[in-house]
């Protein structure tokens, strides 16, 4: 196994382009004694079906007690999730509001400082004390010669950036890996289990969307959710926002309120013991994230709906909407923003859109469409090609370093965009009308003809593009959120100046929308969280158009989202049935006989037990190496007699019945694996599958994939068809690596 590299792919192998291939060699390895190695090896699955049968037979036990203290214990139960999601509500806003404070302070010491209090924010330094010409006295700046700001202001910058690139640098880690090549390359085995290091990840880097959908969709991605991770996302997402590069906190936000919904839910024995429940309580948070980021309670749940979940219940989505609401009540409650009120961006253009305005908006989902699409390519490319040139391949800090210089030259010379992200975005939106004393609206009642205005806007929408698209994807925490809502408000207010008979705010507004949804393929949950963000009930459709178009547009170019992007290149296992299904329908004749390991792999991987139903303890022993030698983590031994399936036993349960249970037993010792166990025996039964599912060698691969994707299992097992003979077993990840190959054909 190589050295683990941030680049590592653990899809099946890739060439230099990001293109799956398979070698000879590897395609000759299936065929010989050694067999085939699956890769995710970093991953281990959970089975949703396990899950909720093992909750039964809890909830069972539970309520088979009776009396006072039986009768409480199962009030407690019941009542567990809410309280569990109400918490983690509460805390993530108070943690939101936290890091928004210490951004706004830290980014203000680009300018200047506060003299009265230097360690506020230039905001709430001059919230009540101005002088007669409207500047506030209390906060001085640095200096009054341009030059000397604009070095001054970079210097900041850069200094912000290599604290928080240095503090992601402190969250790099080696997910694990089975094998023998993982104790011979240096790494030492965890635990004595022959486990070793494979992927390295740095897990407080970027949004953390990508793998909060991956731990969502059933696999596991260890310490990603821990307490330590939580910190340090906060911490370098302070930093990184305060640099003004192209980056917003609303994805950081997600993952850190995920670590914040584990460390809740493992406070409850019902969440703490069962993955599934668990992972149930960690949707609700991924809503609370969203909403204390944006204050859109009811944005945060359809976005955990439409983008990060795939067991969606209806039990999951009312506590998600509580633990929303309670996140939204306590924002609104601290009031950070010192309004009263959890809107962001609140807008009243007191002024309709007409029909003729349809075009108008079609035409920005159109172009929020085309970049979102070429985004991800233009994205990929850079990094691509940047992070392997000889000076930055290996120092993520110094592409750090670069980026922002690069960022804060064109950032700061346009006036439009030398503010922070969400200030550029109520800028944008505002309404002259009411609002004469901005920068913009100032610029909008010239009669001079306006041309270097129109230049700033169309410099700071191609600025805002190129800085976001060579942002995305630094070693530092970062979302494409706020970045995307930027382009699109500068780009909308852009168009707005040649289409004078309503506020050019409406279009910057609506640009805003088209612009994210371009880049993250969101529709209804985007549709709902702009009315949230800017009050807007009305201006409804014009969302709601140019959301579809900017959709449809971005899917034209490429079916990739953003976060579907970043999944594929990190090597993230996840399983999108929609888009698996789509695959499929494109193969002439795809049944689920095409994802049978070799037979070489099979006869290692099966265990035909005698009459007796007792095999000796060297036997498993053998085929418990053999699994570590492929890599399975989560496959498993099949048992059979006379070729008829008679249960399966998983690797993890295996190895502990094997090396901790029976760690004394001698390789002689026979051990029950079927039927009833008699006195003085080592009986393991108790770990068997005696029902997995079955399917069919000759089903369509349709029924594989909505199997895998709708029960949520680990494994299925195959028989042929006619006979009723076992003919092998597959695992999920081994499903994922077939779709994988014919998603490059």
């Amino acid at each position: 196994m190589s050295q683990p590299t941030e680049r590592t792919y653990l899809l099946i192998p890739h060439d230099e382009e990001g293109h799956s291939i398979k070698s000879k060699e590897a395609a000759e390895l299936g065929q010989t004694s050694i067999g085939e190695r699956l890769t995710y090896n970093d991953y281990s699955t959970i089975d949703w079906l396990h899950c909720l049968v093992k909750d039964s037979y809890r909830f069972r036990a539970l309520h088979l007690r009776h009396g006072l203290r039986a009768s409480i214990d199962q009030t407690v139960d019941a009542c567990s999730g809410w309280i569990a999601v109400s918490l983690i509500g509460m805390i993530m806003a108070f943690v939101a509001v936290g890091i928004d404070m210490s951004v706004a302070t830290v980014a203000g010491l680009k300018y200047g400082y506060c003299s009265g209090n230097p360690f506020v924010s230039r905001e709430a330094c001059c919230e009540f004390v101005h002088s007669a010409e409207g500047h506030c006295d209390r906060f001085r700046l640095w200096s009054d010669k341009y030059w000397a700001q604009f070095g001054i202001y970079v210097g900041w910058a850069v200094l912000f950036g290599i604290i928080s690139s240095s503090v992601t640098m402190f969250s790099k880690t080696a997910l694990p890996a089975v094998g023998p090549e993982a104790r011979t390359n240096g790494h030492d085995p965890s635990n004595g289990n022959g486990y070793g290091q494979g992927k390295a990840l740095y897990m407080s880097a970027g949004s953390g969307i990508p793998e909060i959908k991956t731990i969502l969709s059933g696999f596991v991605i260890p310490h990603y959710l821990d307490f330590k991770i939580l910190v340090l996302k906060a911490i370098g997402a302070v930093f990184a926002v305060a640099t003004g590069m192209s980056l917003g906190k609303e994805g950081p936000f997600i993952h850190i309120a995920a670590c914040v919904g584990q460390q809740v839910a493992n406070r409850f024995e019902k969440y703490r013991d069962n993955a599934g429940k668990w992972r149930e309580i960690l949707s609700a948070a991924c809503a609370a994230g969203l909403s204390s980021a944006f204050g859109a309670p009811i944005g945060g749940v359809l976005f955990a709906y439409e983008e990060i979940c795939v067991h969606f219940p209806r039990k999951v989505l009312w506590r998600t909407f509580l633990c929303s609401m309670v996140a939204a009540i306590t924002l609104k409650a601290l009031n950070p923003h010192g309004t009263g009120k959890v809107i962001l961006f609140e807008t009243n253009y007191g002024t309709s859109y007409r029909p003729e305005h349809y075009f108008t908006f079609v035409m920005l989902g159109i172009a929020g469409g085309l970049w979102g699409g070429t985004f991800t390519m233009a994205n990929l490319k850079w990094a691509r090609w940047f992070r392997n040139t000889r000076l930055i391949k290996g120092r993520p800090v110094l592409e750090v370093f670069c980026v922002i210089m690069v960022t804060a030259a064109l950032q700061f010379p346009n006036p439009v965009t030398r503010a922070p992200g969400v200030e550029i975005i109520k800028n944008l939106l505002v309404n002259c009308a009411t609002n004469k004393d901005n920068w913009v609206c100032r610029n909008e009642a010239r009669t001079d003809g306006r041309w270097d205005y129109f230049a700033w806007l169309a410099y700071g929408t191609l600025g805002q593009l190129a800085s976001t698209t060579i942002t995305f994807g630094l070693k530092v925490p970062a979302g494409i959120i706020i970045p995307a809502l930027v382009g699109g408000a500068l780009f909308g207010r852009l168009v707005g100046q040649f289409v004078t008979t309503i506020s050019p705010g409406i279009f910057a507004m609506v640009g805003a929308g088209a612009f994210l949804a371009g880049v993250g393929r969101m529709t209804i949950s985007l549709c709902v969280i702009m009315f949230e963000l800017t009050g807007e009930l009305e201006y409804s459709i014009p969302h709601m158009i140019a959301i579809l178009v900017a959709k449809w547009t971005a899917d034209a170019i490429s079916k990739e989202s953003v976060y579907d992007l970043a999944q594929s290149v990190l090597g993230h296992p996840f399983l999108d049935t929609e888009h698996a299904l789509q695959l499929i329908q494109h193969e002439p004749s795809s049944i689920v006989q095409s994802i049978l390991p070799p037979p070489s792999t099979m006869a290692e991987l099966t265990i035909e037990v005698p009459n007796n139903n007792k095999v000796s303890r060297k036997v498993l022993e053998t085929h418990l190496a053999y699994l570590h030698r492929r890599g399975l983590m989560d496959g498993g031994v099949v048992l059979t007699q006379k070729g008829v399936l008679q249960g399966y036993i998983a690797e993890p349960e295996l190895e502990y019945g094997l090396n901790t249970l029976g760690k004394g037993l001698n390789d002689d010792q026979d051990i029950r694996l079927l039927g009833d166990a008699e006195e003085d025996e080592y009986d393991l039964s108790n770990f068997v599958d005696r029902t997995p599912i079955t399917i069919t060698n000759t089903a369509p691969m349709e029924y594989a994939v909505e199997i895998f994707g709708k029960l949520g299992i680990r494994y299925l097992c195959v028989t042929e068809e006619g006979s009723g003979r076992l003919v092998g077993f597959v695992i999920k990840k081994r499903l994922l690596i077939y779709l994988d190959g014919l998603k490059h054909e």
